[in-house]
């Protein structure tokens, strides 16, 4: 592991709490961003075959030289390929892609009118049992979601990767994982940057002599959760990665706390049952 604080998941796996997220960074640019990551001394990639970018990721980390035990990598299975055949086949997809086996793999939606979520996860056990992923989680999984896989399985899912920021900060659902052993991971971190201009985190960005993406994201190291930030800047890169060399007063994180209005910026779980073609 990096020098980034860790948390163990269920299973034993350790996991940094900072990564980089590759969302929305297009492929061809996805191989340059994370060699630069790894140099900045990132050692947790976020990815998904939704992304289209998964090549990008596994070819940076094969020439990076950096062992590849050394990295946690994290993909998320498509919208499209929830059925057991397309779920093997895409999976694979991946396990090539990257060049080798995945470090945690995610449903990416449960999409509750498409079809049933918990054969997918079952399918997700498999994959693991094959040692085709160390670990396997969830992505926008709701309570309801959650419960059904916990009285219909025998696999508890390792994270729940949701939207949390200041703004939509989703206790309840963090708190259920908690009392269950799910880690949560937090996307969409600093709202799209719908936060960087609060008055409040501002002035506490003052207070600490860091910016508000900086004082946001140890937010979310503080609250126990597990970050990635998306950026294909060096100079963001670094600046993400400085933040464990102070520390918020439980006094600011409770003026962040108050910040809460349930603003919701993504889909919604309940909802959300797109496919990609």
């Amino acid at each position: 592991m990096s020098s980034v604080p860790h948390l163990v998941l269920n299973n034993g796996v350790a996991i940094d709490q900072l990564g980089l997220g590759v969302f929305q960074i297009p492929p061809a640019e996805t191989k340059a961003a994370v060699l630069a990551a790894l140099e900045a001394g990132y050692r947790h990639i976020d990815t998904a075959q939704m992304y289209g970018n998964e090549r990008g990721v596994g070819e940076a980390i094969a020439e990076s030289g950096i062992a590849r035990d050394e990295i946690f990598v994290t993909s998320k299975l498509n919208n499209n390929s929830h059925e057991a055949d397309a779920a093997k086949a895409a999976t694979a997809r991946s396990v090539e892609a990257l060049g080798g086996p995945m470090d945690l793999y995610l449903i990416h939606w449960p999409m509750p009118a498409v079809g049933d979520f918990v054969d997918t996860w079952r399918l997700m056990e498999g994959f693991a049992a094959e040692g085709l992923t160390r670990t396997i989680g969830v992505s926008n999984f709701q309570i309801p979601h959650l419960r059904r896989i916990l009285t219909e399985t025998a696999t508890v899912p390792a994270v729940n990767q949701i939207e949390v920021h200041p703004y939509f900060q989703q206790e309840a659902l963090r708190a259920f994982g908690h009392e269950h052993g799910i880690v949560t991971e937090a996307w969409s971190p600093i709202a799209q940057g719908k936060v960087l201009g609060d008055p409040v985190l501002t002035a506490i960005a003052d207070e600490v002599g860091r910016t508000v993406a900086q004082v946001v994201l140890r937010w979310h190291i503080q609250r126990g959760d597990v970050v990635f930030p998306k950026t294909v800047s060096p100079t963001r890169m670094a600046e993400n990665f400085a933040l464990f060399d102070f520390v918020l007063t439980e006094a600011q994180m409770t003026r962040i706390a108050a910040l809460d209005a349930n603003a919701r910026g993504g889909p919604d779980p309940d909802q959300f049952n797109w496919i990609p073609d």
